[in-house]
């Protein structure tokens, strides 16, 4: 996909203007440093209030850069997913998820899945509800009919081929969520973190 609009900046010149930005430099200083207008490094240091961002880290449970060339390799070579994930170290169903939410093994490629896991990784993530308008409707016409559930009515699903309720929405937070919608107020879930 083609990028739109100004080109951003690059992970050097990001870490670049925080070292610079701590070091007390100018904005003109650093934007000249880095080739980019003040306004510019002004809005990278705005959008986190002057804060420099944690260096993303990777969690030692998901699979690293090298398990995705090994998984590649494996499938390249004919192995079965049970014996790459014996390989590794790993859960066949953990291999068999890599594989199959990456094109399958035929189009399967280390470099797309570990860019693609990065991407997904970020945070804040939308919450399901928020995202979903076929659960927003479903939710909103249950708390309508002062609907209250009950632990059989929680594991069907809402449509055949769908997930059930309680694995789609949390429904002590749906309340508050689809009051804040009616209102067209952003509600948060709680106090203590941002929504998500």
């Amino acid at each position: 996909m083609a990028q739109m609009g100004r080109p951003g900046l690059s992970s050097h010149q990001k870490h670049e203007l925080w070292a610079r930005w701590k070091a007390g430099q100018s904005l003109s200083d650093i934007g000249r440093s880095l080739g980019k207008h003040a306004g510019s490094i002004f809005g990278v240091l705005h959008s986190r209030g002057g804060i420099a961002p944690r260096a993303r880290t990777r969690s030692a449970r998901s699979l690293s850069m090298r398990e995705r060339e090994e998984i590649s390799r494996g499938l390249v070579s004919g192995l079965s997913l049970r014996l790459i994930a014996a390989q590794l170290g790993r859960a066949p169903s953990t291999i068999s998820r890599e594989v199959g939410r990456n094109s399958g093994r035929r189009k399967y490629r280390a470099a797309n899945a570990d860019e693609r896991a990065w991407r997904w990784a970020c945070r804040p993530k939308p919450c399901r509800l928020a995202i979903n308008r076929t659960l927003q409707m479903v939710v909103a016409q249950k708390l309508n009919d002062n609907w209250s559930p009950s632990r059989d009515d929680l594991q069907k699903p809402v449509r055949p081929g769908t997930r059930s309720l309680a694995k789609s929405a949390n429904l002590a937070a749906t309340h508050s969520a689809v009051d804040a919608q009616r209102q067209n107020v952003d509600y948060p879930r709680t106090a203590a973190r941002p929504n998500r």
